[in-house]
């Protein structure tokens, strides 16, 4: 059997597995010898870069020895990357050091196998639209909603990454509720990322006691679940002005189907009916009646996602 060899590099894991792809639509990818290590962020990018090498030959030589043909290999990184050249051209300090990392190029050092790389939220949506809950969409919009907010648009399974491979960056659309909030871009002028990710929750929450009481998502979530109004109140507004900034993206894109993913979205049916009612009423009339649906692949899907975009890049080389 032959698959990809792919890696999802976040800022505490880099992920891996040999994704063997199904030979139809209908059927859903096999992932086999996964494994992580931590990132270790703090020690420079230089030093993620050689980690992830070392990595990488570990499993190359793991597959061997399991009789696995590896066609390719897929990164699904974290970053704005370049995907014709290997280069990380943006990354937040998340991620000290990565901008300007050659991942291509550290690759060849290792291997003659072809490599192709996008961004870990493009791999996700790319993972949704072929495998989970964007599946027969054709023009999906994919929104990640987790330590910070992102989204991919995926447009007949390829994504659309515009001219500087920024497009889908949903966490920083505006809204009036995240005036005065820093964004980790460095703006301050109402991006949504600041007060409607994960840590947006708890800052929204926190500035609204006057007090540091919190410091997750998870934690207004919980409140809320415990009857906290002030919580309560905080998840729905949240939700609602992330949602209008989706019904916003909708209106421009036209998409015919809508996945959010992360970790908020574990955060129950007050974030949810509040998210679906800021989209409705931001979207126009023919799109308010898309659903926003769940994402179903969880953390595998940046490695489906990886492993679907260099399997698409090689076979069309």
């Amino acid at each position: 059997m032959s698959g990809i060899l792919a890696f999802d590099i976040g800022g505490t894991k880099i992920a891996s597995g040999v994704v063997q792809l199904p030979s139809d639509d209908s059927g859903r990818p096999k992932i086999t010898l996964q494994d992580e290590i931590p990132t270790r962020p703090s020690e420079g990018g230089d030093k993620v870069r050689e980690r992830l090498i070392c990595f990488a030959a570990s499993q190359l030589e793991s597959a061997r020895l399991d009789g696995l043909e590896i066609e390719g290999i897929g990164i699904a990184a974290a970053g704005v990357p370049d995907s014709a050249t290997g280069e990380i051209i943006s990354a937040t300090d998340i991620l000290p050091g990565w901008r300007g990392q050659q991942l291509y190029a550290a690759f060849a050092e290792i291997t003659d196998l072809p490599v192709y790389m996008v961004g870990d939220v493009i791999a996700h949506g790319i993972g949704e639209a072929h495998y989970g809950a964007g599946r027969g969409s054709r023009k999906l919009l994919s929104i990640g909603v987790g330590t910070g907010i992102g989204g991919a648009i995926i447009i007949d399974g390829d994504p659309y990454l515009g001219a500087h491979g920024v497009a889908g960056h949903a966490g920083h659309m505006t809204s009036p509720l995240g005036q005065g909030f820093l964004c980790s871009c460095g703006s301050a002028e109402g991006h949504i990322e600041p007060v409607a990710s994960g840590q947006g929750l708890a800052n929204l929450y926190n500035r609204r006691t006057g007090r540091q009481l919190v410091s997750s998502g998870a934690q207004v979530a919980q409140l809320a679940q415990e009857g906290d109004k002030l919580a309560t109140s905080t998840l729905s507004d949240s939700a609602e002005a992330l949602g209008a900034c989706i019904g916003g993206m909708a209106n421009l894109i036209d998409p015919d189907g809508i996945v959010i993913s992360g970790s908020v979205t574990k955060a129950g049916p007050v974030w949810w009916n509040a998210l679906q009612k800021g989209f409705s009423h931001s979207a126009l009339p023919l799109l308010s009646r898309i659903l926003l649906v769940d994402g179903n692949l969880g953390g595998q899907a940046p490695l489906i996602g990886a492993a679907v975009a260099a399997h698409r890049h090689i076979a069309h080389q």
